[in-house]
């Protein structure tokens, strides 16, 4: 359930960086700009994509990517905290499960992304951020209340 929540930070901040990406660079491709979208997530996330023709474009790109990662900071500063709770619940389930652990939290610190003054969230406190976050950006259904009259499931 919590790298469920990850993945959900992880789409928005892809989201959010593309439509940046998408205004800055008005004269690249839509595909280059996801592709560049895409490196960058995977970058800060360390889930890079190690199939020969994403690799290709990583090491293409670098340059690019390298400048782009430098300005997030600025461009999407507000998804700091957002991003800061998913990397730490990330870095948390590695280590439950004895996965070696990503750099993303030290990535994030060095490019002023990472909110260190932070409190790492409880799990719950974290899902509910990630459900509020992913239904104001269409990702995730809100889960709606339903009366006992509208619930055929239950026996009377």
């Amino acid at each position: 359930m919590l790298r469920e929540g990850v993945a959900v930070v992880q789409m928005i901040f892809f989201k959010e960086l593309r439509t940046h990406l998408q205004a800055a660079h008005p004269d690249k491709e839509p595909k280059l700009v996801s592709l560049l979208a895409g490196a960058i997530t995977n970058e800060l996330f360390g889930t890079a994509n190690p199939e020969k023709p994403f690799a290709r474009f990583l090491d293409e790109q670098r340059t690019t990517i390298e400048q782009e990662m430098l300005g997030l900071c600025v461009h999407l500063a507000h998804l700091r905290r957002h991003l800061t709770d998913a990397l730490r619940i990330q870095a948390l389930c590695d280590n439950q499960e004895g996965l070696q652990q990503s750099n993303g939290l030290v990535i994030a610190d060095k490019l002023g992304m990472l909110l260190k003054d932070r409190e790492i969230p409880l799990p719950s406190t974290f899902m509910t951020m990630v459900r509020e976050t992913g239904a104001q950006h269409q990702l995730i259904i809100p889960p709606a209340h339903i009366s006992a009259e509208e619930d055929n499931t239950i026996v009377h």
